[in-house]
């Protein structure tokens, strides 16, 4: 189980966990393969796995290890 620094807080997510677990953990919304919601609506987060950006298309499929820093951040609109 990793133990890993989730937007500054130390979180342990399941064994072999990935980006779209840890991005599920955050939102709470469940993701396809290719980091889409099952819920059809938008998900409008990034991911950076110890400061390198994720793609999307690589959720699944990127592996997160003990240790790792991750942080989702939410687009919001306005500036």
């Amino acid at each position: 189980m990793p133990t890993i620094t989730l937007n500054d807080e130390t979180v342990d997510l399941p064994a072999e966990a990935t980006v779209a677990d840890a991005v599920t953990h955050t939102t709470g919304r469940e993701l396809h393969d290719d980091g889409r919601p099952t819920d059809g609506r938008r998900l409008g987060v990034a991911v950076a796995l110890d400061g390198a950006v994720v793609p999307r298309s690589t959720w699944a499929t990127t592996a997160v290890e003990d240790g790792q820093t991750l942080e989702v951040v939410t687009a919001v609109q306005g500036g």
